[in-house]
């Protein structure tokens, strides 16, 4: 069942065309992603479907009755309203009587009034429902009903919006950035939550395991003509190869049949007869595919950056606390070169207060962090920069410098920056106000890079870039052979970039060995060894009840060692089959073989070491 057509749309900007001639159709029950480079009009296109902006061209034809709901990068909410306010404000019906219910609650002496919610509570089934709301606050952290709108932070607000969006219950959920400011619980909550709802989508959204796992279609739009891929995201890489390399070949074919046909042009006589003129129309079609090219950039820099020294940076007992909330208790780290850490954490656990700590822009309370003399730190914070009225590109990244040197003694001009970042030419030449958000998220992060670091910080770089420029931003960190410090709630580009983790957990940093699926991987094995405690533990009651208990002979700390030698032996095979990965890979330098060799003998000596004595401990429990 169709439910939106979207029909020849055009959109200009004063000369700037963002979308011409674009038609699709959305279906009932479908988890349709937008797929598109920055500055193409993705949000341009969300906001003309969801009503809030029209087509110069063209129209959006919508199923009689349709209930949409649109979860918009700047929510438009009353700010003088509280959280519960704007839910019940909501365009749902149900609501209204669970309203009506909670009122009747805080009135209890009015019993006729009780009584006639409570009716339409059952009549209406808004039990499960009630349920369900409070579920969804719950886990999107906004579980002070009475805060105000105006005293929430920007993310809290997205939250709120997002939240409002899913009770409408609507026959159509539009998303633009869906987990910008959700932390990663709330984003695999919210995976989870609409994978089994059955709900119309249609979504922009640069996490890639999010659209892997969420969309059954993609609608991209490349080079501005829409291609449609029934499947997922892996499907949707397959299948768009394939669609590319056909167009090579057709461009290659093109080029051979241009250069034979150039030369009859040239031999061509003067008279022009009716059949050499339907030539020279299809030579002056061959000619324009065989010119043409796709807009295809790659960043390939040789940075050549200053080398950094023994020390980088060191953090001694390093502790840090807003009133009473702790950030950070004693931590203690040495970073190396090249060492390549992500950070990860709840909202609120203090990843961004670790990173303004690194950079000397807030001070601890106690202890000491000491930075390497060789050290050039560049940070790419959330903020961004402060754009002067009628600045234009090339200016804004000039202030920062002219230029970057390269290996082999060559340097990179400012613009040459910006065109490897996807700028072109006469785009430098721009007024920033023009520029989409992604991509002053692009001008940001070249303005950090021509600072030329070797201590990289970046503080949610993936926010708001399309997917094209993150595969871009991850191939240049991957080649980048400086100190490398990341938060991102991207579990596709954490698991891509880092090497291992720190956790934050009230006020406490826990250092782990790998990137973040193998962090969740570790996480779930824990949780499942605790249900399975739990379990042995009942079974041990009952057995005592009924007499029939073994005795177990372990003693409180034979217990924390046994529980502790789990966690060891978890944690050294997922070293262990990161090295072994590598090594069948290849990925190891032929000068570093011998000793992640040696490493790697040394890990299974732990494990064996330590399975030893578990089954020790196992045995006193028989």
């Amino acid at each position: 069942m169709n439910l939106v057509s979207i029909e020849n749309v055009h959109k200009s900007f004063g000369e700037r065309v963002i979308l011409h001639d674009i038609s699709f159709g959305i279906n009932k029950d479908q988890k349709i992603a937008f797929v598109a480079k920055n500055g193409t009009g993705k949000t341009t296109l969300l906001n003309i479907i969801a009503g809030k902006d029209s087509a110069d061209i063209g129209q959006v034809v919508f199923r009689k009755g349709l209930k949409v709901a649109y979860l918009s990068q700047k929510m438009d909410l009353t700010l003088d309203l509280t959280v519960e306010e704007s839910i019940f404000n909501a365009d749902n019906p149900i609501l209204k009587i669970i309203e009506a219910y909670e009122h009747a609650l805080e009135h209890p002496e009015d019993s006729e009034r009780y009584q006639k919610a409570f009716d339409e509570m059952e009549l209406h089934h808004a039990w499960d429902f009630e349920t369900q709301y409070k579920q969804i606050l719950f886990k999107l952290k906004l579980e002070n009903l009475h805060q105000k709108v105006s005293e929430l932070s920007g993310g809290q607000q997205k939250r709120l919006g997002l939240a409002i969006c899913l009770l409408m219950n609507p026959d159509l959920l539009i998303l633009d950035e869906p987990t910008n400011h959700l932390d990663l619980e709330m984003i695999e909550w919210l995976e989870t939550y609409l994978q089994k709802t059955k709900l119309t989508l249609f979504m922009v959204t640069h996490d890639r395991y999010f659209l892997e796992r969420v969309c059954n279609d993609i609608v991209e739009l490349d080079e501005g003509i829409i291609y449609r891929y029934t499947g997922n995201y892996s499907y949707f890489l397959e299948k768009k190869e394939a669609r590319l390399a056909i167009e090579q070949a057709t461009v290659d074919k093109a080029k051979n049949l241009y250069v034979k046909e150039l030369d009859w042009m040239r031999r061509m006589p003067q008279a022009r007869t009716t059949k050499s003129k339907s030539r020279i129309d299809a030579f002056y079609k061959t000619e324009e595919v065989a010119k043409s090219r796709r807009k295809e950039h790659q960043v390939q820099l040789e940075i050549n950056m200053e080398r950094l020294g023994s020390k980088v940076v060191e953090l001694h007992k390093v502790s840090k606390s807003f009133g009473e909330n702790t950030i950070l208790k004693s931590f203690e780290y040495v970073f190396q070169r090249e060492d390549r850490v992500g950070i990860i954490g709840n909202n609120g656990s203090g990843k961004s207060t670790l990173l303004n700590l690194i950079t000397g822009s807030l001070k601890p309370d106690s202890g000491k962090i000491i930075i390497g003399d060789t050290v050039k730190m560049g940070y790419y914070t959330q903020e961004g920069i402060v754009i002067k009225p009628g600045q234009k590109v090339l200016e804004v990244i000039r202030e920062f410098g002219e230029y970057i040197p390269l290996t082999k003694g060559r340097t990179l001009s400012a613009g040459s920056l910006l065109e490897k970042f996807l700028f072109d030419r006469k785009q430098q030449y721009d007024f920033v106000e023009k520029l989409s958000g992604g991509e002053l998220k692009r001008l940001f992060l070249c303005t950090v890079l021509i600072q030329n670091p070797n201590f990289l910080i970046l503080d949610e770089p993936t926010n708001d870039l399309d997917i094209i420029t993150l595969n871009v931003l991850e191939d240049f960190l991957l080649d980048y052979p400086g100190t490398l410090v990341v938060v991102s709630h991207d579990r596709y580009f954490m698991d891509k970039i880092v090497d291992h983790l720190f956790v934050l957990k009230d006020g406490i940093v826990k250092d782990f060995p790998g990137n973040y699926s193998d962090y969740r991987d570790f996480e779930m094995f824990t949780e499942e060894q605790k249900r399975e405690d739990k379990s042995e533990i009942a079974s041990f009651a009952k057995a005592s009840d009924e007499g029939n208990a073994k005795k177990v002979k372990l003693s409180y700390h034979e217990k924390k060692e046994f529980e502790q030698i789990e966690k060891d032996i978890a944690k050294l095979n997922l070293e262990k089959a990161k090295i072994e990965s590598d090594f069948v890979e290849a990925r190891i330098p032929e000068d570093q073989m011998y000793a992640m060799g040696k490493k790697l003998e040394e890990i299974i000596a732990q494990i064996n070491q330590k399975e030893e004595r578990w089954l020790d401990l196992s045995l006193k429990m028989e």
